[in-house]
């Protein structure tokens, strides 16, 4: 197990919802809207970064309350006591995120040396139709699981290309040292969270390459991954490319070239076709296939407790893809969260552990 004692305060529309007694495959059922899936971007806000949802913190807090919201978790560890995870806001800063581990104030970027945690919503489903910038949000989810110190470089990439873009865009001519002083931080970090994107997408391209490339060997079409760089991925060449783009980029207003133009490419091996191309039912299970080889792979490689959470992803399966799902989950070792509006589709499961989410409360436990 991962989880316990999970406390929901004045989050969205639960008030005061506890889950105590979890297992290894844990089931929320309910009619939609009853807050499942506000169970699941609870638990998704112990990763670093906005949750699943990517929601402004303010909206996580539930109506008529104080305008704040608390989460709080038990994270249990190998021969210790677990450990007290919390985070959530206060009523006079809604929009500042409070996080706390063992009670001592935490960075979020911190989260992942702590635990790993993965989803799939059906939200996701457009991932490969969707922009760039969303596949890098996904792919930079991946790469934490592996390296949490990818949260930290991140950070500072952000930073440095923030405050470029702000020289670039002033309507004075920016003091080329800073600018200069500004690159090197730039490129420094750049180069950082490109080889951590790259190392990433090589070790799933391994992991998934054990896979057979579709039915029946393989109830998942398994994808091919490759990494299209936004620009030079060495801290020397980017420095250099960033400097000579500079006219380019004041007249665009915005750094041009760099990770944050980065993308994840993905093909589907049996037909050697684009993702974008595919089916939807296709991308579907690509993507199953590539969150399941993720959560695999960050077993190998992390030392610290993972989570899979799957919202409704198995009402989308026929019975044949659901058995075959179930035993990758029941062998992937992680602590499982799955959604679901009727128990049915969930009987194979090994005695999970089942709530019954009603209007943002838990009213039974089977």
């Amino acid at each position: 197990m991962a989880l316990d004692r999970i406390r929901l305060a004045w989050f969205r529309n639960h008030r005061n919802t506890a889950l105590v007694g979890t297992g290894a495959f844990n089931l929320l059922l309910g009619e939609n809207g009853a807050g499942k899936t506000n169970i699941l971007e609870a638990i998704s806000l112990f990763a670093p970064g906005r949750g699943l949802r990517r929601a402004a913190l303010p909206d996580m807090a539930g109506q008529g309350g104080d305008g704040a919201f608390a989460v709080a978790a038990d994270l249990t560890q190998p021969n210790a006591d677990p450990l007290r995870i919390g985070t959530g806001t206060s009523p006079d800063k809604p929009g500042r995120r409070i996080l706390r581990v063992g009670g001592a104030d935490t960075p979020a970027v911190q989260l992942g040396e702590h635990l790993s945690i993965f989803w799939l919503t059906p939200a996701m489903d457009r991932l490969f139709m969707d922009s760039p910038s969303a596949r890098r949000r996904f792919l930079d989810r991946m790469v934490l699981a592996l390296e949490p110190g990818h949260a930290r470089a991140s950070a500072r990439l952000e930073r440095a290309l923030t405050e470029r873009n702000r020289l670039l865009g002033a309507p004075s001519l920016p003091d080329a040292q800073w600018l200069t002083a500004i690159e090197t931080q730039l490129a420094e970090a750049g180069a950082q969270v490109a080889a951590a994107r790259a190392r990433t997408i090589e070790a799933l391209g391994e992991t998934l390459a054990c896979l057979p490339d579709a039915p029946p060997q393989n109830l998942f079409a398994r994808p091919l991954l490759a990494y299209a760089s936004g620009g030079p991925i060495t801290q020397a060449a980017l420095t250099q490319a960033l400097a000579q783009s500079r006219p380019r980029d004041r007249a665009a207003g915005r750094t041009l070239i760099g990770p944050h133009r980065d993308d994840m490419l993905v093909t589907m091996a049996a037909k050697n076709q684009p993702a974008a191309e595919c089916s939807t039912g296709e991308q579907k299970a690509m993507l199953i296939a590539l969150t399941l080889a993720h959560c695999e792979l960050a077993g190998r490689v992390a030392q610290v407790p993972r989570l899979l959470l799957l919202d409704e992803v198995a009402a989308h399966l026929d019975p044949l893809r659901r058995a075959a799902l179930f035993d990758r989950l029941a062998a992937n070792g992680a602590q499982v969260w799955m959604t679901g509006t009727e128990p049915e589709p969930f009987e194979a499961l090994d005695r999970p552990s089942v709530w019954q989410v009603v209007e943002g409360g838990i009213e039974e436990r089977g």
